[in-house]
């Protein structure tokens, strides 16, 4: 990436653990450059992990888009992550704190979206996931 442009975007298939690193990296990189704060960055670093964690283990796989938006003169970083795996039967149970599918400690989707600005989950079962997160510089 050279500099931040609304509108520009990466994207970054999400197939394997090394794909979630990846996610992790472009999400920071883009946080940088659009003048995130380092707390800031920090948020957003860790809900995309955790977004681009899920994509892989719970969805099977998919992409995660980044992209440069802008907003009332602000920058911001968004990352859409989307997969078409077996979806989320009950969105309202899943954004509860301590709620897991899995063995995790259940802060996934719930502490994902207390990091950043803006959180949009929607989900369908059978056919897919899509979380978009956002989060903008002061």
């Amino acid at each position: 990436m050279t500099g931040p442009a609304a509108g520009e975007e990466f994207t970054v298939p999400i197939v394997s653990t090394d794909d979630v690193v990846r996610a992790r990296q472009t999400v920071r990189t883009a946080a940088q450059q659009c003048g995130l704060s380092l707390v800031d960055q920090t948020k957003l670093v860790t809900a995309a992990s955790e977004l681009a964690r899920n994509t892989l283990v719970y969805g099977g796989g998919g992409v995660m888009v980044c992209t440069v938006a802008r907003r009332e003169g602000r920058l911001g970083v968004r990352a859409v992550f989307e997969d078409r795996g077996p979806g989320i039967p009950d969105l309202g149970l899943a954004l509860t704190d301590g709620w897991t599918s899995g063995g995790g400690l259940g802060l996934g989707l719930s502490g994902a979206r207390r990091l950043v600005d803006d959180f949009d989950l929607d989900s369908e079962p059978g056919v897919g996931t899509k979380v978009s997160v956002t989060k903008w510089a002061r």
